[in-house]
């Protein structure tokens, strides 16, 4: 493990101060019990915005990249990244914080990441093929198989965004490799798929705040048993029947 625990020092003000989730991580705090965490929860609940305070607060670009190089964070960070305080292991501190080029962390972020792959594609350190010239799903693995590998805290934000089922269950199968290598992965999602790998801890973000809740009970896998068992039941209220 590299990153043990979260706690907001004070609200952020603003629009994210405002999250229930911030709410909870000034009381209370976030503790971190596996190498690997999910975060779910629906659109707006602020899964997006706590990552991006992770990588503010462990030196990595808030936009995506690796920390250590020049394209790691330099400028402001976010309003709940500049009020984070994180308690880091001994080894989270090395690979974190220790020399520029022995850094071991990545944030992979879905909708910047092809923006990215301009910048880095092919230089030292990165991956060698031109993410332009894969479709998105292989683009995503590319990165994925070269950056998140080994002991190292990674970051991802929605990275089923261009996967099919089957790739879907073969990132399940890196996440696992890389918790068994010693690494530390924190993961928002939308994915009942990536929630299922076992012995995750998952952090549930809604207008509760955050709790910890296991794969059978969360609202994301109910929702999608029902629409799997009873489409036209969901889709009645979104499609226009009307024939005039």
């Amino acid at each position: 493990m590299m990153l043990t625990r979260l706690a907001a020092l004070r609200s952020p003000g603003g629009w994210s101060g405002d999250l229930p989730l911030v709410r909870d991580l000034v009381e209370h705090g976030l503790t971190f019990t596996q190498p690997v965490t999910f975060l779910v929860g629906a659109n707006g609940s602020g899964k997006s915005t706590l990552v991006e305070a992770i990588a503010d607060v462990c030196g990595i670009n808030s936009e995506g990249g690796k920390a250590g190089t020049k394209y790691s964070s330099t400028g402001e960070p976010t309003a709940l990244g500049a009020v984070l305080d994180a308690e880091l292991t001994t080894t989270g501190l090395r690979l974190l914080h220790g020399p520029r080029r022995k850094r071991r962390a990545f944030f992979f972020r879905a909708e910047t990441l092809f923006n990215l792959g301009r910048n880095v594609s092919g230089l030292p350190g990165y991956w060698d093929d031109d993410l332009a010239e894969q479709s998105h799903g292989e683009g995503f693995f590319t990165v994925l198989d070269r950056m998140v590998s080994g002991p190292g805290l990674y970051l991802m934000d929605e990275p089923e965004a261009a996967l099919s089922f089957h790739s879907c269950l073969r990132l399940v199968g890196l996440m696992h490799r890389v918790a068994r290598e010693g690494g530390q992965i924190i993961c928002a999602t939308h994915s009942p798929i990536l929630a299922g790998l076992p012995g995750s801890q998952i952090i549930e973000v809604g207008e509760h705040g955050l709790r910890t809740t296991e794969w059978q009970d969360l609202q994301l896998v109910d929702d999608w048993r029902r629409f799997l068992t009873k489409p036209d039941f969901y889709l009645r209220y979104v499609l226009d029947t009307d024939p005039g």
